[in-house]
């Protein structure tokens, strides 16, 4: 449902230092893509799409990502690579430093809220320099009705100034100009000299995942999530390139979101936003026609390349692979309204297998359900970063790791424990190779895939093999021997390969890299979770 909604409420701005801006509040999506045309920060497709360019920045600026140290993060964030400290005076310096840079200008508002749940609805005012960053804000988070707009005050405010860049970085705890930093004291979220709006979206989705869990007993979760026509919930875990989006667009089934949810401890799944921010390189319709059909008016597409006739060529990657499209979640038909549901009864972990080892599905024990959540794996192919050119393995823990400020283990122990309350069956599914590795093999078939997923959420897996699975010899997953649909030697990843002697040392090559990686979360981890890993 389209919801453009008024209000007849104005804002200033002057409680938060930014002084005599001409403010935009609520502006309608098509209004502020009519002034990014006139302003030339956009232009039309064919079909009257906006697209944009974010300029230096097309993508996240993960080594640019900071997290204000105080008193309610200091013991709390896991800090490291990924969650890197800033000082309290260093943030209220580039606080005042945005703030000063917005005042005077044309900007735009935009209050909202993320969580579907009602219990857990947090408000989110966003400033924008940009337009288009604020259609952005529209199309992601939820967006208020008009009786909410009148009463609104926000739990959150968020500052995004792309045009704004630190002079003096490194006097002021940065790496470079631009930065991207969460102050949980004072509930600010600082977007400064990148114009990449995915930085607003993940910005508070990193707030949620140590809100929610440390305050509200809630287990947030970078995944997709849909449900059946019983009420049957599936989640699906998975980084990008793995599926997550296609397979959880499945037209027998509501999409309740496709990229962050929270599960409560009321046994429900909820969505964290009220849109979906796609990967479009090389997009066709027959691929991913829920995404396809979406890029119309109200969508706004990031770094594409037009053809002459002002149509979009997907597969062109001359700006960067991280081609993207957000649009509100109502550009997709077949939607949950709201946008929660009951407990999952199927978990899916997503993993695009580039060594073409792992079984195309198999069913994971507790331990190894946590073992795999912390480990996230897939594998990066030939051509997706500049310098790879054969296989290799990729570890992102809680298949999120960019935007989890706690220790991986603390949302593995939360995941264990709701999916043993819950009962929830957990399943490794490989959409990467089969037949050999990348090069040698080929991509596992959507249909197979899919055949797959149906099976273990409607019960004619589990019927069909009668737990009598294959424990695979290195992984040691529950590996089936059949399932309706989908031929019985696909199951085997070894029996594919037709050779035995390069598949068990393939096998034991990435065994290893498991085992490399998972050590550095040893010493947090219970027998339980050692006992998920490989075998051998």
């Amino acid at each position: 449902m389209v919801n453009h909604t008024q209000t007849t409420k104005t804002i200033a701005l002057d409680n938060y230092n930014i002084k005599n801006a001409t403010v935009h509040y609520q502006m309608p999506p098509e209004k502020l893509q009519e002034i990014a045309i006139e302003k030339g920060m956009g232009k039309e497709t064919n079909n009257g799409t906006l697209a944009i360019n974010t300029g230096k920045y097309t993508g996240r600026s993960p080594q640019d990502r900071f997290l204000v140290k105080d008193d309610y993060t200091a013991d709390r964030v896991w800090w490291g690579k990924t969650n890197k400290p800033i000082s309290p005076d260093n943030f209220d310096y580039l606080q005042s430093e945005i703030e000063n840079y917005l005042s005077g200008k044309e900007i735009f508002v935009r209050d909202g809220y993320v969580c579907a749940d009602p219990k857990y609805k947090m408000n989110v005012r966003t400033v924008t320099e940009y337009p288009w960053s604020n259609m952005f804000v529209y199309n992601m988070f939820l967006r208020p009705s008009a009786e909410e707009l009148e009463n609104f005050e926000e739990e959150w405010l968020v500052l995004c100034a792309p045009g704004y860049e630190c002079s003096e970085p490194e006097k002021y705890g940065l790496r470079q100009g631009n930065f991207s930093i969460l102050n949980f004291t004072k509930k600010i979220a600082l977007v400064g000299g990148s114009a990449y709006t995915g930085e607003i979206k993940k910005g508070i989705f990193s707030a949620l995942n140590m809100i929610l869990p440390v305050d509200k007993n809630v287990l947030p979760m970078h995944c997709s999530a849909n449900v059946g026509k019983d009420g049957d919930t599936a989640i699906f875990f998975g980084l990008s390139g793995t599926g997550k989006t296609t397979l959880s667009a499945d037209p027998n089934r509501k999409l309740i979101g496709d990229d962050e949810h929270g599960w409560t401890a009321e046994n429900s799944i909820f969505n964290f936003e009220g849109g979906c921010y796609a990967k479009v390189i090389d997009l066709t319709e027959e691929k991913e026609p829920d995404i396809y059909r979406a890029i119309k008016p109200g969508a706004i597409l990031e770094n594409v390349i037009f053809k002459d006739n002002g149509e979009v060529d997907f597969m062109d990657s001359t700006i960067t692979q991280n081609t993207r499209v957000s649009y509100p979640i109502y550009h997709i038909d077949n939607i949950q309204q709201p946008s929660f549901a009951g407990n999952p009864k199927n978990i899916f972990f997503l993993t695009c297998d580039a060594f073409g080892v792992l079984p195309p599905i198999s069913k994971l024990t507790p331990g190894q359900a946590a073992y795999h959540f912390i480990s996230g794996y897939t594998a990066k192919v030939a051509g997706t970063e500049a310098g790879i050119t054969e296989p290799v393995p990729s570890f992102s823990a809680c298949f999120g790791e960019p935007f989890m400020p706690l220790h991986p283990t603390a949302y593995a122990e939360m995941l264990s424990k709701k999916m043993q309350e819950a009962g929830v069956n957990v399943w490794l599914v490989n959409t990467g190779w089969t037949g050999g590795p990348y090069g040698v093999g080929s991509r596992m078939k959507l249909k197979y895939t899919r055949a797959m997923i149906t099976a273990a959420m409607n019960g004619s897996l589990e019927e069909a093999n009668k737990g009598n699975y294959h424990i695979h010899s290195v992984f040691g997953v529950q590996q089936p021997k059949t399932c309706p649909n989908v031929p019985d030697e696909v199951l085997s990843p070894r029996a594919t390969w037709n050779n035995d002697e390069g598949y068990y040392e393939t096998a034991h090559k990435l065994s290893q890299t498991f085992r490399e990686n998972f050590k550095k979360f040893e010493e947090y981890a219970n027998d339980e979770i050692m006992n998920g890993g490989p075998l051998k």
